[in-house]
Parts: C-alpha cells; structure tokens; sequence
C-alpha cells in the first residue's frame, strides 16, 4: 500500500476520491496543515455531517482541497489563502471531470472556510466544513497547533513579565498565548451548526484548561 492509499483509507468512504486529491492538498511545509490536520478535520466533519446531513461526496472534497494552497500565517496575503484555494479546486475537480454546480458548491466551501477570509458560509456543506476546520483550532490540539504555528513564527510562548496582557495591548504575533485571547477563545461564538457549536463548547473548555495550567505553571 503506498503513503497515498494508506491515507486515502482514513477518509472512508470516499478512499477513491482521496487517492485523487490528496496529491493536490498541500503546498507547503507547514504541520498545522499537514496529512494529520486533513484526517482531523475530516473525522469533525464527517460527525457533524452524520446528524446535520449535507452532500457528503462535496463535502469530502472540500475537506480534501480546503488548504491547497499554502500562504504562512504571517503573510500579508494571509487573508487570500482561501480565495486562492478556492481557484486551485475549480481547476482540479474541472480536470477530474465534475458538474459545474458540484464545483461550484466545493469552491465556495473552501472559500469561505477561512477565519481570516472572513466571508459567510452560504452552504451546509460550506458551515460544516468552517465548524470541521475551527474545531480543530481550539481544545488540546488547537493548543498544541498555536505553540507549534509560534514556534515557526518564531514567537515567544509568553511575555515573562505579563503574560495576561494586563498593562499591555495583546499582541499574538510576539507571543503565543495572546493568540488565545485574540482568536482562539472567539471561535466558538462562531460556528454554524448545532452540532459544531455543541462540539466547540467541549474543546474551549479544555483550552482554557490548557491555558490555566500553563499559568499555574508559570
């Protein structure tokens, strides 16, 4: 079995269409959006699905292509990195011979599937895939992704003398922990679906359990 079909068999039941988009799902280096992030995202999306319904095909799709293209969180494109995605997986499905209107529905997923992109989910399909991709941003695994994005960022975990940011402004480019303050702890007042949401309140309650050992540690 090669690299390819064994991770194609983690999105069951869709393992064909996988095998064709998973050669066309990365761009970069980056490990907050490697293989893992896609298996992880596909699990949260397939568990939303399962009690919201939704095309489950499309949905596997834009899973599958929803980072494509990679642009580095401190990018000043930053915030056309689904737009340019959304393009990206016109072009492949176009190629792999899909409807227009199939299409359609997977590029608007992606495009909106983005926090920084900041355009409304239109489409079930387009609400479960931004929950899937948000879910992952916060509990212990969205801790570990903002240390490991700070790390690469080369951003310091807190600042030593105040790491609350009482008497200062938050600033989450120089330090990690400000990320959760200015994005992370705001994701869950966001998502979309019933589901999503009832998921989100779980995780951000284990991320501010992260972030209170953390302290206590400090």
């Amino acid at each position: 079995m090669t690299c390819t079909s064994a991770l194609a068999a983690a999105f069951a039941p869709h393992q064909e269409l996988a095998s064709a988009l998973l050669p066309h799902a990365f761009s970069g280096d980056d490990g907050s959006h490697d293989a893992a992030h896609l298996i992880r995202v596909w699990k949260n999306a397939a568990r939303i699905q399962a009690e919201e319904g939704g095309d489950a095909r499309q949905l596997a799709a834009a899973v599958l292509l929803h980072d494509c293209v990679a642009v580095e969180k401190n990018s000043p494109l930053r915030a056309e990195a689904s737009r340019l995605a959304a393009e990206k997986s016109w072009q492949i499905l176009d190629g792999l011979g899909w409807r227009t209107a199939e299409i359609s529905a997977v590029a608007h997923a992606v495009l909106t599937h983005s926090f920084s992109a900041n355009i409304p989910p239109e489409t079930l399909e387009a609400k479960i895939l931004q929950d899937a991709d948000r879910l992952d941003a916060i509990g212990m695994v969205g801790a570990a992704r903002c240390f490991y994005i700070a790390g690469r960022m080369g951003s310091g975990l807190y600042d030593p003398l105040d790491p609350l940011a009482e008497d200062r402004p938050l600033d989450d480019k120089a330090f990690a922990i400000d990320h959760f303050e200015t994005k992370l702890f705001r994701l869950a007042d966001g998502f979309q679906t019933a589901t999503g949401r009832r998921l989100a309140r779980e995780r951000e309650e284990r991320l501010r359990c992260v972030l209170a050992m953390l302290l206590d540690e400090i």
